[in-house]
């Protein structure tokens, strides 16, 4: 549980950075920037707000809930694997880190959350 959710912690901090960064090089009038701090702060209220589900979800340990954490922490590796080609089109360097760095705790994150729980300790009796 302390692996999953430290995981799911730091792939949360990576996509309030990737907000961030976007407001700190905006592309044109129509997006979030530092000029409109309510409009930042809503942004990064939605994002916190998309990864409450599988915060919650990381403190179960049932499969059920484990393979649906894993389905949707998946889209959130879809979200970063998107934000890398951004970064080519507009050229910084930083949102195209940004993208692989969130890509690889993503996928770390979901490999932990399948991984976590699948050994079980066996118990030998002692007669």
């Amino acid at each position: 549980m302390v692996i999953r959710l430290s995981m799911l912690c730091l792939t949360l901090a990576i996509a309030i950075s990737a907000v961030l960064l976007g407001a700190k090089y905006p592309t044109g009038p129509n997006t979030i920037s530092f000029d409109q701090p309510i409009l930042l702060v809503i942004s990064i209220g939605m994002v916190v707000a998309l990864f409450l589900p599988p915060l919650i979800l990381a403190f179960f340990d049932h499969p059920v809930v484990r393979i649906i954490s894993t389905i949707y922490q998946a889209f959130i590796v879809l979200a970063f694997v998107v934000l890398i080609p951004v970064g080519f089109f507009i050229p910084s360097v930083w949102v195209i880190g940004v993208g692989i760095t969130g890509v690889l705790v993503s996928t770390g994150s979901v490999l932990a959350t399948v991984i976590t729980g699948t050994k079980r300790d066996i118990q030998t009796s002692s007669y």
